[in-house]
Protein backbone atom coordinates (compact mmCIF):
# COMPACT_ATOMS: atom_id res chain seq x y z
CA UNK A 1 0.00 0.00 0.00
CA UNK A 2 2.87 2.26 0.38
CA UNK A 3 4.72 1.63 -2.84
CA UNK A 4 1.41 2.52 -4.67
CA UNK A 5 0.90 5.51 -2.55
CA UNK A 6 4.64 6.64 -3.54
CA UNK A 7 3.83 5.77 -6.92
CA UNK A 8 0.68 7.90 -7.49
CA UNK A 9 2.07 10.84 -5.51
CA UNK A 10 5.38 10.57 -8.04
CA UNK A 11 2.70 10.66 -11.22
CA UNK A 12 0.69 13.42 -9.78
CA UNK A 13 4.15 15.28 -9.45
CA UNK A 14 5.13 14.38 -13.36
CA UNK A 15 1.72 15.25 -14.51
CA UNK A 16 1.30 18.62 -12.71
CA UNK A 17 5.19 19.29 -14.08
CA UNK A 18 5.49 22.18 -16.70
CA UNK A 19 7.25 19.91 -18.90
CA UNK A 20 4.88 17.19 -19.36
CA UNK A 21 3.94 17.00 -22.48
CA UNK A 22 0.28 15.64 -21.81
CA UNK A 23 -0.73 18.77 -20.24
CA UNK A 24 -1.52 20.37 -23.65
CA UNK A 25 -0.02 22.87 -25.62
CA UNK A 26 -1.07 25.52 -23.22
CA UNK A 27 2.68 24.48 -21.66
CA UNK A 28 4.50 24.46 -24.88
CA UNK A 29 4.77 28.04 -25.20
CA UNK A 30 7.09 30.62 -23.51
CA UNK A 31 5.91 30.92 -19.78
CA UNK A 32 6.09 34.60 -20.40
CA UNK A 33 3.59 34.55 -22.79
CA UNK A 34 0.57 33.14 -21.34
CA UNK A 35 -3.05 34.76 -21.97
CA UNK A 36 -3.67 34.53 -18.46
CA UNK A 37 -0.77 36.93 -17.41
CA UNK A 38 -0.88 39.43 -20.09
CA UNK A 39 -2.14 42.63 -19.13
CA UNK A 40 -5.37 44.84 -20.48
CA UNK A 41 -4.26 46.28 -23.99
CA UNK A 42 -3.73 49.87 -23.97
CA UNK A 43 -6.77 52.05 -26.04
CA UNK A 44 -4.65 53.72 -28.75
CA UNK A 45 -3.47 50.50 -29.49
CA UNK A 46 -6.36 48.67 -29.78
CA UNK A 47 -7.81 51.31 -31.97
CA UNK A 48 -5.35 51.53 -33.88
CA UNK A 49 -5.65 47.36 -34.46
CA UNK A 50 -9.32 47.88 -35.45
CA UNK A 51 -8.84 50.29 -37.85
CA UNK A 52 -6.61 48.97 -39.73
CA UNK A 53 -8.92 45.40 -39.55
CA UNK A 54 -11.61 47.59 -41.16
CA UNK A 55 -9.30 48.95 -43.36
CA UNK A 56 -7.73 45.23 -44.60
CA UNK A 57 -11.16 44.10 -45.06
CA UNK A 58 -12.68 47.06 -47.12
CA UNK A 59 -12.20 45.32 -50.88
CA UNK A 60 -14.09 42.30 -49.65
CA UNK A 61 -17.08 44.43 -47.94
CA UNK A 62 -16.80 46.56 -51.05
CA UNK A 63 -17.45 43.75 -53.23
CA UNK A 64 -19.80 42.37 -51.11
CA UNK A 65 -22.26 45.70 -51.18
CA UNK A 66 -21.56 46.39 -55.23
CA UNK A 67 -22.71 42.72 -55.94
CA UNK A 68 -26.12 42.90 -53.35
CA UNK A 69 -26.62 46.49 -54.57
CA UNK A 70 -25.86 46.43 -58.10
CA UNK A 71 -27.80 44.09 -60.80
CA UNK A 72 -25.17 41.26 -60.63
CA UNK A 73 -25.90 37.98 -60.02
CA UNK A 74 -24.13 35.88 -58.39
CA UNK A 75 -26.15 32.62 -57.51
CA UNK A 76 -28.25 33.42 -61.18
CA UNK A 77 -24.94 33.48 -62.57
CA UNK A 78 -23.76 29.75 -61.03
CA UNK A 79 -25.96 28.06 -63.74
CA UNK A 80 -24.69 29.82 -66.60
CA UNK A 81 -22.42 29.01 -68.96
CA UNK A 82 -20.69 32.09 -69.14
CA UNK A 83 -19.70 30.87 -65.26
CA UNK A 84 -19.72 27.24 -65.31
CA UNK A 85 -17.13 26.88 -67.78
CA UNK A 86 -14.48 29.52 -66.11
CA UNK A 87 -15.47 28.31 -63.00
CA UNK A 88 -14.86 24.31 -63.86
CA UNK A 89 -11.63 25.43 -66.12
CA UNK A 90 -10.35 27.09 -62.66
CA UNK A 91 -10.99 24.03 -60.32
CA UNK A 92 -9.52 21.49 -62.62
CA UNK A 93 -6.43 23.73 -63.05
CA UNK A 94 -5.76 24.55 -59.29
CA UNK A 95 -6.39 20.91 -58.46
CA UNK A 96 -3.73 20.09 -61.14
CA UNK A 97 -1.39 22.28 -60.06
CA UNK A 98 -1.90 21.20 -56.29
CA UNK A 99 -1.52 17.54 -57.07
CA UNK A 100 1.25 17.58 -59.52
CA UNK A 101 3.26 20.45 -57.12
CA UNK A 102 2.65 18.17 -53.58
CA UNK A 103 4.07 15.08 -55.05
CA UNK A 104 7.19 17.15 -57.29
CA UNK A 105 8.08 19.03 -54.36
CA UNK A 106 7.59 16.73 -52.00
CA UNK A 107 9.93 14.31 -53.98
CA UNK A 108 12.46 16.71 -54.59
CA UNK A 109 12.74 17.25 -50.87
CA UNK A 110 13.15 13.74 -50.11
CA UNK A 111 15.92 13.67 -52.61
CA UNK A 112 17.62 16.31 -51.15
CA UNK A 113 17.17 15.99 -47.73
CA UNK A 114 17.17 12.25 -47.26
CA UNK A 115 19.01 10.39 -49.65
CA UNK A 116 22.67 10.04 -50.55
CA UNK A 117 21.69 12.13 -54.57
CA UNK A 118 25.11 13.29 -55.63
CA UNK A 119 25.53 17.90 -54.89
CA UNK A 120 22.85 17.93 -52.63
CA UNK A 121 23.87 20.86 -50.77
CA UNK A 122 23.98 22.65 -54.68
CA UNK A 123 20.68 21.63 -55.29
CA UNK A 124 18.88 22.80 -51.60
CA UNK A 125 20.63 26.33 -52.90
CA UNK A 126 18.79 26.04 -56.85
CA UNK A 127 15.61 24.45 -56.33
CA UNK A 128 13.64 27.21 -54.45
CA UNK A 129 15.61 30.03 -57.00
CA UNK A 130 12.14 29.78 -59.70
CA UNK A 131 10.24 31.82 -57.07
CA UNK A 132 12.20 34.65 -58.44
CA UNK A 133 10.28 34.71 -61.88
CA UNK A 134 6.66 35.93 -62.09
CA UNK A 135 4.37 32.90 -63.41
CA UNK A 136 3.77 35.77 -66.06
CA UNK A 137 7.77 35.87 -66.80
CA UNK A 138 7.98 32.10 -67.53
CA UNK A 139 4.41 31.45 -69.21
CA UNK A 140 6.25 33.97 -71.89
CA UNK A 141 9.48 32.10 -71.80
CA UNK A 142 8.01 29.15 -72.90
CA UNK A 143 5.50 30.32 -75.39
CA UNK A 144 8.45 31.85 -77.29
CA UNK A 145 10.76 29.20 -76.91
CA UNK A 146 8.91 26.23 -77.53
CA UNK A 147 6.28 27.76 -80.18
CA UNK A 148 6.56 27.72 -83.89
CA UNK A 149 9.32 30.28 -84.73
CA UNK A 150 10.80 30.25 -81.32
CA UNK A 151 14.37 29.13 -80.13
CA UNK A 152 13.58 25.14 -79.94
CA UNK A 153 12.28 24.93 -83.08
CA UNK A 154 15.16 26.66 -84.82
CA UNK A 155 17.37 24.28 -83.17
CA UNK A 156 14.88 21.57 -84.33
CA UNK A 157 14.78 22.59 -87.79
CA UNK A 158 18.98 22.54 -88.17
CA UNK A 159 18.62 18.49 -87.42
CA UNK A 160 15.45 18.10 -90.03
CA UNK A 161 12.52 18.34 -87.74
CA UNK A 162 9.94 20.74 -88.25
CA UNK A 163 7.08 20.36 -85.36
CA UNK A 164 3.87 22.36 -85.25
CA UNK A 165 3.06 22.09 -81.41
CA UNK A 166 1.92 25.23 -79.60
CA UNK A 167 1.87 25.55 -75.84
CA UNK A 168 -1.61 26.81 -74.70
CA UNK A 169 -4.57 26.27 -72.92
CA UNK A 170 -4.53 23.81 -70.20
CA UNK A 171 -1.67 22.27 -70.37
CA UNK A 172 0.43 24.99 -70.85
CA UNK A 173 -0.81 26.71 -67.58
CA UNK A 174 -0.75 23.41 -65.42
CA UNK A 175 3.06 23.21 -67.52
CA UNK A 176 4.01 26.88 -66.39
CA UNK A 177 1.66 27.01 -63.02
CA UNK A 178 3.76 23.91 -61.52
CA UNK A 179 7.35 24.80 -62.26
CA UNK A 180 7.38 28.05 -60.60
CA UNK A 181 5.25 27.06 -57.88
CA UNK A 182 6.54 23.60 -56.18
CA UNK A 183 8.72 25.32 -54.08
CA UNK A 184 5.81 26.68 -52.06
CA UNK A 185 5.57 22.43 -51.18
CA UNK A 186 9.53 21.86 -51.39
CA UNK A 187 10.46 24.08 -49.05
CA UNK A 188 8.13 23.42 -45.92
CA UNK A 189 8.53 19.46 -46.57
CA UNK A 190 12.43 20.06 -46.70
CA UNK A 191 12.31 21.62 -43.58
CA UNK A 192 10.11 19.43 -42.26
CA UNK A 193 12.39 16.33 -43.46
CA UNK A 194 15.54 18.04 -42.18
CA UNK A 195 13.96 18.37 -38.59
CA UNK A 196 12.88 14.58 -38.45
CA UNK A 197 14.99 11.84 -36.11
CA UNK A 198 15.77 9.05 -38.56
CA UNK A 199 15.83 6.63 -36.09
CA UNK A 200 11.86 5.14 -37.57
CA UNK A 201 13.51 4.91 -41.06
CA UNK A 202 16.62 3.25 -39.78
CA UNK A 203 14.58 1.28 -38.01
CA UNK A 204 12.06 0.00 -40.70
CA UNK A 205 14.91 -0.63 -42.99
CA UNK A 206 16.70 -2.69 -40.88
CA UNK A 207 13.06 -5.17 -40.43
CA UNK A 208 13.21 -5.54 -44.45
CA UNK A 209 11.37 -2.51 -45.75
CA UNK A 210 12.15 -1.33 -48.86
CA UNK A 211 13.21 2.35 -49.86
CA UNK A 212 9.73 3.03 -50.68
CA UNK A 213 7.60 1.17 -48.28
CA UNK A 214 9.75 3.47 -45.71
CA UNK A 215 8.69 6.84 -47.21
CA UNK A 216 5.21 5.52 -47.56
CA UNK A 217 4.59 4.37 -44.17
CA UNK A 218 7.10 6.30 -41.95
CA UNK A 219 8.04 9.74 -43.71
CA UNK A 220 5.21 10.64 -45.47
CA UNK A 221 2.38 10.37 -42.71
CA UNK A 222 5.14 12.52 -40.87
CA UNK A 223 5.23 15.42 -43.10
CA UNK A 224 1.54 15.09 -44.41
CA UNK A 225 0.96 18.88 -42.62
CA UNK A 226 3.61 20.22 -44.75
CA UNK A 227 2.48 18.76 -48.00
CA UNK A 228 -0.70 20.08 -47.39
CA UNK A 229 0.08 23.48 -46.16
CA UNK A 230 2.14 24.08 -49.24
CA UNK A 231 -0.34 22.65 -51.30
CA UNK A 232 -2.53 25.15 -50.39
CA UNK A 233 -0.78 28.06 -50.76
CA UNK A 234 -0.09 26.26 -54.77
CA UNK A 235 -4.15 26.42 -55.31
CA UNK A 236 -4.60 29.97 -53.65
CA UNK A 237 -2.38 30.48 -56.00
CA UNK A 238 -3.40 28.82 -58.88
CA UNK A 239 -7.45 29.99 -58.73
CA UNK A 240 -5.68 34.02 -58.45
CA UNK A 241 -3.21 33.85 -60.91
CA UNK A 242 -3.95 35.66 -63.99
CA UNK A 243 -0.74 36.86 -65.85
CA UNK A 244 -0.08 33.32 -66.77
CA UNK A 245 -3.76 31.97 -67.86
CA UNK A 246 -3.90 35.40 -69.53
CA UNK A 247 -0.77 34.53 -71.95
CA UNK A 248 -1.89 30.88 -72.16
CA UNK A 249 -5.33 31.84 -73.55
CA UNK A 250 -6.85 29.90 -70.63
CA UNK A 251 -10.18 30.88 -69.75
CA UNK A 252 -10.23 31.02 -65.67
CA UNK A 253 -12.39 33.14 -63.67
CA UNK A 254 -9.55 35.38 -63.52
CA UNK A 255 -9.31 35.96 -66.93
CA UNK A 256 -13.48 36.30 -67.07
CA UNK A 257 -13.14 38.97 -64.68
CA UNK A 258 -10.59 40.69 -66.86
CA UNK A 259 -12.09 40.44 -69.64
CA UNK A 260 -15.42 41.80 -68.65
CA UNK A 261 -14.51 44.36 -66.25
CA UNK A 262 -15.43 47.55 -68.24
CA UNK A 263 -17.93 45.68 -70.63
CA UNK A 264 -19.92 44.13 -68.31
CA UNK A 265 -19.46 45.04 -64.89
CA UNK A 266 -22.44 43.30 -62.93
CA UNK A 267 -20.96 40.08 -64.17
CA UNK A 268 -17.46 41.22 -63.41
CA UNK A 269 -18.36 41.66 -59.52
CA UNK A 270 -20.26 38.39 -59.46
CA UNK A 271 -17.50 36.28 -61.14
CA UNK A 272 -15.61 38.00 -58.53
CA UNK A 273 -17.74 37.19 -55.61
CA UNK A 274 -17.59 33.18 -57.03
CA UNK A 275 -13.96 34.05 -56.79
CA UNK A 276 -14.14 35.09 -53.24
CA UNK A 277 -16.18 32.21 -52.41
CA UNK A 278 -13.59 29.47 -54.02
CA UNK A 279 -10.83 31.03 -52.32
CA UNK A 280 -12.55 30.89 -49.09
CA UNK A 281 -13.83 27.08 -49.56
CA UNK A 282 -10.21 26.20 -50.10
CA UNK A 283 -8.77 27.86 -47.45
CA UNK A 284 -11.63 26.20 -44.82
CA UNK A 285 -10.70 22.65 -46.22
CA UNK A 286 -7.37 23.15 -45.34
CA UNK A 287 -8.41 24.05 -42.14
CA UNK A 288 -10.29 21.13 -41.73
CA UNK A 289 -7.44 18.64 -42.95
CA UNK A 290 -5.24 20.42 -40.46
CA UNK A 291 -6.86 19.58 -37.70
CA UNK A 292 -7.19 15.88 -38.32
CA UNK A 293 -3.48 15.55 -39.49
CA UNK A 294 -2.42 17.97 -36.12
CA UNK A 295 -3.60 15.00 -33.89
CA UNK A 296 -1.08 12.62 -35.13
CA UNK A 297 1.37 15.37 -35.79
CA UNK A 298 5.19 14.35 -34.50
CA UNK A 299 6.80 16.90 -32.18
CA UNK A 300 9.83 19.00 -34.04
CA UNK A 301 12.79 17.77 -33.18
CA UNK A 302 16.68 18.65 -33.68
CA UNK A 303 18.17 15.62 -34.65
CA UNK A 304 22.04 15.00 -34.33
CA UNK A 305 22.28 12.54 -37.22
CA UNK A 306 19.23 12.03 -39.83
CA UNK A 307 19.06 8.89 -41.81
CA UNK A 308 19.87 8.82 -45.36
CA UNK A 309 18.27 6.44 -47.91
CA UNK A 310 20.95 5.08 -50.41
CA UNK A 311 19.45 5.33 -54.00
CA UNK A 312 21.71 2.89 -55.82
CA UNK A 313 19.88 2.44 -59.22
CA UNK A 314 17.66 5.03 -58.62
CA UNK A 315 20.62 7.45 -58.32
CA UNK A 316 19.99 8.70 -62.22
CA UNK A 317 16.66 8.83 -61.71
CA UNK A 318 17.00 11.01 -59.12
CA UNK A 319 19.58 13.15 -60.94
CA UNK A 320 17.63 13.25 -64.14
CA UNK A 321 14.46 14.58 -61.85
CA UNK A 322 16.57 17.02 -59.99
CA UNK A 323 18.33 18.33 -62.92
CA UNK A 324 15.32 18.00 -65.40
CA UNK A 325 13.86 20.67 -62.58
CA UNK A 326 16.16 22.81 -62.20
CA UNK A 327 16.60 23.21 -66.39
CA UNK A 328 13.01 23.82 -67.18
CA UNK A 329 12.32 26.35 -64.05
CA UNK A 330 15.92 28.25 -63.81
CA UNK A 331 18.22 27.55 -66.73
CA UNK A 332 15.80 27.61 -69.28
CA UNK A 333 13.72 30.63 -68.67
CA UNK A 334 17.00 32.72 -67.95
CA UNK A 335 18.39 31.43 -70.90
CA UNK A 336 15.22 32.31 -73.21
CA UNK A 337 15.28 35.68 -71.25
CA UNK A 338 18.77 36.46 -72.21
CA UNK A 339 18.75 35.38 -75.79
CA UNK A 340 15.32 37.78 -77.09
CA UNK A 341 17.95 40.74 -74.86
CA UNK A 342 21.34 39.78 -76.23
CA UNK A 343 19.45 39.27 -79.72
CA UNK A 344 17.40 42.62 -79.48
CA UNK A 345 20.83 44.09 -78.56
CA UNK A 346 22.87 42.80 -81.28
CA UNK A 347 20.36 43.44 -84.30
CA UNK A 348 19.88 47.40 -82.61
CA UNK A 349 23.94 47.84 -82.66
CA UNK A 350 24.16 46.51 -86.33
CA UNK A 351 21.52 48.66 -87.73
CA UNK A 352 19.15 45.92 -87.54
CA UNK A 353 15.42 46.88 -85.96
CA UNK A 354 15.90 49.64 -83.43
CA UNK A 355 14.78 48.11 -80.12
CA UNK A 356 11.55 50.30 -78.99
CA UNK A 357 12.82 51.18 -75.56
CA UNK A 358 16.37 53.33 -74.27
CA UNK A 359 17.90 52.92 -71.20
CA UNK A 360 15.18 55.26 -69.39
CA UNK A 361 12.51 53.21 -70.37
CA UNK A 362 14.40 50.15 -68.42
CA UNK A 363 16.14 52.49 -65.33
CA UNK A 364 12.52 54.26 -65.05
CA UNK A 365 10.77 51.93 -64.43
CA UNK A 366 13.44 49.46 -62.52
CA UNK A 367 12.95 52.38 -59.83
CA UNK A 368 9.44 52.77 -59.89
CA UNK A 369 9.24 49.23 -58.48
CA UNK A 370 11.77 49.46 -56.19
CA UNK A 371 10.68 52.16 -54.36
CA UNK A 372 6.70 51.19 -54.17
CA UNK A 373 7.81 48.43 -53.35
CA UNK A 374 10.09 49.31 -50.44
CA UNK A 375 7.17 51.77 -49.43
CA UNK A 376 4.42 48.98 -49.28
CA UNK A 377 6.54 46.83 -47.10
CA UNK A 378 7.04 49.78 -45.08
CA UNK A 379 3.54 50.83 -44.28
CA UNK A 380 2.56 47.09 -44.07
CA UNK A 381 4.98 46.83 -41.17
CA UNK A 382 3.57 49.91 -39.94
CA UNK A 383 0.13 49.10 -40.40
CA UNK A 384 0.56 45.44 -38.94
CA UNK A 385 2.25 46.19 -35.55
CA UNK A 386 -0.50 47.20 -33.30
CA UNK A 387 -2.37 44.00 -34.39
CA UNK A 388 0.69 41.89 -34.16
CA UNK A 389 1.35 43.72 -30.26
CA UNK A 390 -1.89 42.56 -29.30
CA UNK A 391 -1.69 38.80 -29.92
CA UNK A 392 1.59 38.72 -29.02
CA UNK A 393 1.75 40.91 -25.47
CA UNK A 394 -1.77 42.08 -24.31
CA UNK A 395 -5.18 39.84 -23.38
CA UNK A 396 -7.26 41.50 -25.92
CA UNK A 397 -10.29 40.75 -28.40
CA UNK A 398 -9.97 42.89 -31.24
CA UNK A 399 -6.16 41.41 -31.74
CA UNK A 400 -7.48 37.68 -32.76
CA UNK A 401 -10.21 38.98 -34.74
CA UNK A 402 -7.35 41.92 -36.49
CA UNK A 403 -5.66 39.43 -36.69
CA UNK A 404 -7.53 36.93 -38.38
CA UNK A 405 -9.01 39.54 -41.03
CA UNK A 406 -5.36 40.55 -42.07
CA UNK A 407 -4.39 37.10 -42.81
CA UNK A 408 -7.58 36.07 -44.72
CA UNK A 409 -6.57 38.68 -46.81
CA UNK A 410 -3.70 37.08 -48.44
CA UNK A 411 -5.90 34.06 -49.81
CA UNK A 412 -8.31 37.06 -51.16
CA UNK A 413 -6.52 37.15 -54.99
CA UNK A 414 -4.99 40.00 -56.06
CA UNK A 415 -7.63 40.97 -59.33
CA UNK A 416 -10.38 40.77 -56.46
CA UNK A 417 -8.13 43.59 -54.44
CA UNK A 418 -7.58 45.82 -57.64
CA UNK A 419 -11.11 45.21 -59.07
CA UNK A 420 -12.27 46.54 -55.63
CA UNK A 421 -10.10 49.41 -55.46
CA UNK A 422 -10.28 50.36 -58.91
CA UNK A 423 -14.14 50.05 -59.02
CA UNK A 424 -14.13 51.90 -55.74
CA UNK A 425 -12.19 55.20 -57.02
CA UNK A 426 -14.43 54.82 -59.92
CA UNK A 427 -17.96 55.03 -58.49
CA UNK A 428 -17.46 56.99 -55.23
CA UNK A 429 -17.62 60.96 -55.86
CA UNK A 430 -14.71 61.98 -53.32
CA UNK A 431 -12.36 58.71 -54.28
CA UNK A 432 -12.95 59.86 -57.89
CA UNK A 433 -11.65 63.72 -57.43
CA UNK A 434 -9.00 62.76 -54.57
CA UNK A 435 -7.29 59.29 -55.28
CA UNK A 436 -8.34 57.50 -58.40
CA UNK A 437 -5.44 57.21 -60.21
CA UNK A 438 -2.89 58.12 -57.24
CA UNK A 439 -0.32 55.88 -55.65
CA UNK A 440 -1.99 55.99 -52.24
CA UNK A 441 -4.38 53.61 -53.80
CA UNK A 442 -1.93 51.32 -55.14
CA UNK A 443 0.06 50.87 -51.93
CA UNK A 444 -2.91 50.67 -49.88
CA UNK A 445 -4.22 47.71 -52.49
CA UNK A 446 -0.38 45.96 -52.21
CA UNK A 447 -0.92 46.44 -48.33
CA UNK A 448 -3.85 44.66 -48.17
CA UNK A 449 -2.81 41.76 -50.33
CA UNK A 450 0.74 41.44 -48.59
CA UNK A 451 0.37 42.51 -45.22
CA UNK A 452 -0.24 38.83 -44.04
CA UNK A 453 3.47 37.95 -44.79
CA UNK A 454 4.82 41.23 -42.41
CA UNK A 455 2.26 40.42 -39.69
CA UNK A 456 3.67 36.42 -39.09
CA UNK A 457 7.08 37.99 -38.91
CA UNK A 458 6.28 41.12 -36.78
CA UNK A 459 4.40 38.86 -34.28
CA UNK A 460 7.30 36.23 -33.72
CA UNK A 461 9.36 39.14 -33.29
CA UNK A 462 7.28 41.14 -30.49
CA UNK A 463 6.78 37.98 -28.77
CA UNK A 464 10.76 37.25 -28.51
CA UNK A 465 11.22 39.88 -26.31
CA UNK A 466 11.40 38.85 -23.15
CA UNK A 467 9.05 40.77 -20.49
CA UNK A 468 11.68 40.98 -17.88
CA UNK A 469 12.89 43.14 -19.88
CA UNK A 470 10.60 45.46 -20.05
CA UNK A 471 10.37 45.35 -15.92
CA UNK A 472 13.33 45.97 -15.79
CA UNK A 473 13.45 49.02 -17.73
CA UNK A 474 10.19 50.35 -15.92
CA UNK A 475 11.88 49.72 -12.31
CA UNK A 476 14.77 52.08 -14.01
CA UNK A 477 12.08 54.56 -14.69
CA UNK A 478 11.88 54.59 -18.06
CA UNK A 479 8.72 55.39 -19.80
CA UNK A 480 6.55 53.85 -22.39
CA UNK A 481 8.34 55.55 -25.41
CA UNK A 482 12.04 55.33 -23.98
CA UNK A 483 11.08 51.34 -24.00
CA UNK A 484 9.87 51.00 -27.39
CA UNK A 485 13.29 53.37 -28.01
CA UNK A 486 15.75 51.24 -25.61
CA UNK A 487 14.19 48.09 -25.36
CA UNK A 488 11.97 47.07 -28.35
CA UNK A 489 13.13 48.65 -31.40
CA UNK A 490 16.65 46.66 -31.36
CA UNK A 491 15.03 43.72 -30.80
CA UNK A 492 12.15 43.36 -33.55
CA UNK A 493 13.98 45.41 -35.80
CA UNK A 494 15.50 42.37 -37.65
CA UNK A 495 12.23 40.22 -37.84
CA UNK A 496 10.20 43.66 -39.08
CA UNK A 497 13.02 43.95 -41.69
CA UNK A 498 12.68 39.81 -43.00
CA UNK A 499 8.93 40.55 -42.21
CA UNK A 500 8.83 43.80 -44.91
CA UNK A 501 11.02 41.83 -47.13
CA UNK A 502 8.56 39.22 -48.16
CA UNK A 503 6.32 42.21 -48.81
CA UNK A 504 8.50 43.99 -51.01
CA UNK A 505 9.54 40.71 -52.69
CA UNK A 506 5.90 40.19 -53.31
CA UNK A 507 5.01 43.64 -54.23
CA UNK A 508 7.60 43.75 -56.78
CA UNK A 509 6.17 40.72 -58.63
CA UNK A 510 2.46 41.79 -58.70
CA UNK A 511 0.96 41.79 -61.99
CA UNK A 512 -3.46 42.47 -61.74
CA UNK A 513 -3.19 44.93 -58.97
CA UNK A 514 -0.21 47.15 -60.80
CA UNK A 515 -2.11 46.82 -63.93
CA UNK A 516 -5.68 48.05 -62.50
CA UNK A 517 -4.65 50.51 -60.02
CA UNK A 518 -1.36 51.68 -60.72
CA UNK A 519 -1.07 55.98 -62.40
CA UNK A 520 -1.13 55.71 -66.14
CA UNK A 521 2.04 57.81 -65.69
CA UNK A 522 3.47 55.15 -63.59
CA UNK A 523 5.06 51.98 -65.28
CA UNK A 524 6.63 49.56 -63.28
CA UNK A 525 8.62 46.35 -64.73
CA UNK A 526 5.58 43.93 -64.20
CA UNK A 527 3.24 46.58 -66.47
CA UNK A 528 6.18 46.82 -68.83
CA UNK A 529 7.11 43.27 -69.52
CA UNK A 530 3.42 41.92 -69.86
CA UNK A 531 2.60 45.22 -72.09
CA UNK A 532 5.67 43.94 -74.34
CA UNK A 533 5.06 40.71 -74.18
CA UNK A 534 1.44 41.47 -75.27
CA UNK A 535 2.56 43.42 -78.10
CA UNK A 536 5.20 40.82 -79.35
CA UNK A 537 8.11 43.15 -78.40
CA UNK A 538 10.23 40.27 -77.55
CA UNK A 539 13.72 41.71 -77.31
CA UNK A 540 12.33 44.46 -75.09
CA UNK A 541 10.07 42.21 -72.27
CA UNK A 542 13.34 40.30 -72.33
CA UNK A 543 15.58 42.95 -71.50
CA UNK A 544 13.20 44.16 -68.71
CA UNK A 545 12.13 40.80 -67.19
CA UNK A 546 15.97 39.77 -66.76
CA UNK A 547 16.01 43.18 -64.61
CA UNK A 548 13.49 41.93 -62.49
CA UNK A 549 14.02 38.31 -62.14
CA UNK A 550 18.01 39.88 -60.98
CA UNK A 551 15.90 42.21 -58.30
CA UNK A 552 13.77 38.88 -56.96
CA UNK A 553 16.34 36.74 -57.38
CA UNK A 554 18.47 38.56 -55.07
CA UNK A 555 15.87 38.91 -52.46
CA UNK A 556 14.57 35.38 -52.87
CA UNK A 557 17.88 34.41 -51.69
CA UNK A 558 18.21 36.80 -48.77
CA UNK A 559 14.85 36.65 -47.93
CA UNK A 560 13.97 32.77 -48.46
CA UNK A 561 17.03 30.39 -49.37
CA UNK A 562 19.32 31.94 -47.06
CA UNK A 563 17.48 31.91 -44.44
CA UNK A 564 15.53 28.56 -44.81
CA UNK A 565 15.89 25.41 -42.89
CA UNK A 566 16.32 22.96 -45.41
CA UNK A 567 19.74 23.99 -45.85
CA UNK A 568 20.78 23.36 -42.14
Amino acid sequence: MAALKRRSALLERVESSPANPARGTAAAGPPDRRVEGRKQAPLPLTAAAFIVGVLFAFPALYLTWRNVTSDSDPLGLLTSSRTLEPLRRSVVLAVLVSASTAVLGTALAWLTARTDLPGRRIWRVLLPLPLAYPTFVGAAAFIRTLNPGGLANDLLQVVGIDHTFELRGLFGAWLVLTLFTYPYVYLPVAARLRSLPGSLEESARLLGDSGFSTFRRIVLPQTASAITSGALLVCLYTISDFGAVQLMRYDTLTRAIWTTRLADQPTSFALSAILLVLAVVVVAGERIGSRRLGERRPARTNPSRSFTTPLNRWRLPGLALVGGTIGLALVAPAAALADWGISGLIRNATGGRSLAINASDVVGPAWNTVWVSVVAACVAVVAVLPTAMLLARYRSRVGPITGNVIISTFAMPGLIVALAMFFWTLRNNWAAEHLRGTLFVLVFAYVVRFGAQALGAAQIAVAAVPDRLHDSARVLGAGSFRRLATVDAPLVTPGLLAGGGLVLLSTMKELPITLLVAPFDFPTLTTKIFQSFEDAFVAEAGLLAMVLVVLSGALTWLLVVRRADHLD
